[in-house]
């Protein structure tokens, strides 16, 4: 880890504890560095374009500009920074929003601290993260029954090749495309390319998209 560089995150959330709390736990990932803070969405933006960090945690309900607002800023001006929001179960309507904004990680505020490191560096590393409890939980809730909804994306991925299939399950399973090629022993432009024909022939529009169809479709082995 020592040569990689630091990652630098902003920190949203218009609870102090809940700030003081993630902050903990993040100082003991290494690697990850805090560079500001902010009480509401407004005040996150302009943090953002301030200190230009690779990762904005955004919690979702915040005075003054909500979480999805000030994501759907940050992206739009600042695409250079991964947006995770911070979610409760009872917040399972807004991640539609949230994925159409441009976020790229999903963190339960009161999940497993390894997870929200692991989070944290899977979207600076350009990779999708949705905690294991929140995907699951949003396929069981979400759209109609969950049965029906397997059956519906297991379809829509009996037209991908095998490779592709495996390629998808780890896109699911939250790793980036250097971490897939590492795993699969490929040149990791070839991970590109295939990561890329996954998201056309599912006809989704980003890698969070795809690792619901992967939950959904059951390749994601169980990540809890």
């Amino acid at each position: 880890m020592g040569n990689e560089p630091t990652i630098r995150v902003l920190l949203a959330d218009d609870e102090a504890m809940i700030r003081a709390g993630v902050r903990a736990v993040l100082a003991a990932g290494p690697g990850i560095e805090i560079v500001a803070e902010a009480g509401d969405g407004r005040e996150a933006v302009e943090a953002a374009r301030a200190h230009r960090p690779d990762v904005a945690l955004l919690d979702i309900r915040m005075p003054r500009l909500d979480g999805l607002s000030a994501c759907e800023e940050i992206r739009r001006t600042l695409p250079d920074t991964a947006v995770a929001m911070l979610t409760t179960f009872s917040e399972d309507a807004y991640i539609a929003r949230a994925l159409g904004g441009g976020a790229t990680g999903f963190l339960l505020k009161a999940g497993d601290p390894h997870e929200l490191i692991a989070g944290v560096r899977a979207v600076a590393g350009g990779a999708a993260f949705l905690s294991p409890k929140v995907a699951r939980h949003v396929i069981t809730e979400l759209g109609g029954e969950r049965l029906t909804r397997g059956a519906a994306a297991r379809a829509r991925t009996d037209v991908l090749t095998a490779r592709e299939r495996e390629v998808l399950a780890l896109v699911g399973a939250g790793l980036s495309n250097a971490e897939i090629a590492r795993r699969l022993h490929l040149v990791e432009g070839t991970v590109k390319g295939y990561v890329s024909a996954v998201l056309d022939r599912l006809e989704v529009g980003n890698r969070v998209q795809a690792a619901i169809v992967a939950y959904e479709a059951g390749l994601v082995a169980d990540a809890g």
